[in-house]
């Protein structure tokens, strides 16, 4: 059953850069790209508040959660990836900056944490890594492991293509499919409330999105 320890099932995944060799490159290209400043962003739209809960899927590396840290230190924090290197990586570098994250390796479609434990869940250019049958389960995790009220921030790609040069359209499929029309429909189909866009920015590798949504609310 998910949320119970012990039930994780292999699946397959992509990793950080596509490749696990490439992995070493992730964190250089990120900085260049200026993926910290959107991580800032995206923090500045969770409202995180002292105290809560927060968990990262798709935590990859680390670099969100160690910057919520910075922001927040007395949160709880936990990561989930399905890669074991990048998380190797992530709590090396927790570990030098003194954070107490936790990480697990965990699937989003399957996670091994309880119901209504979360005040707030994040991800950041995590959903377009998901086959487009597996983004809907993934989100219904969420809305299990989010208290009544809790809230999700998500950034990502915008894989719409450009009015002008075609040549410049998304190649790879997943990139391509994720498009806002339906991240907000599997959003709303995974039982999330108050779905909506939190906003538009562009970054280095092309255009991106945020998203809000929450969960729903007992009585």
């Amino acid at each position: 059953m998910p949320g119970q320890p012990g039930t994780e099932r292999e699946q397959s995944y992509l990793p950080a850069m596509g490749k696990h060799w490439l992995l070493p490159l992730y964190d250089p290209l990120t900085r260049l790209a200026g993926v910290g400043r959107i991580h800032g962003q995206l923090l500045d739209r969770a409202d995180l508040r002292h105290g809560q809960r927060i968990l990262e899927i798709g935590c990859g590396t680390g670099n969100l959660l160690r910057a919520l840290g910075r922001r927040q230190p007395d949160v709880d924090a936990v990561g989930i990836d399905p890669d074991p290197i990048a998380l190797r990586r992530a709590r090396r570098k927790a570990v030098r900056a003194g954070l107490p994250i936790r990480y697990e390796r965990a699937f989003a479609t399957d996670l091994p944490l309880p119901a209504d434990s979360f005040d707030r869940v994040l991800s950041a250019f995590m959903l377009h890594h998901l086959a487009e049958d597996g983004r809907t389960p993934a989100l219904r995790e969420v809305g299990r492991v989010l208290r009544p009220g809790g809230e999700l921030h998500v950034v990502d790609i915008d894989g719409t293509p450009p009015e002008r040069g075609a040549g410049r359209v998304h190649r790879d499929a997943r990139v391509a499919g994720s498009l806002p029309e339906r991240v907000l429909a599997a959003l709303a189909d995974a039982g999330l409330t108050n779905v909506t866009e939190n906003g538009r920015g562009r970054a280095w590798f092309g255009r991106i999105v945020f998203y809000r949504a929450e969960a729903r609310r007992g009585g």
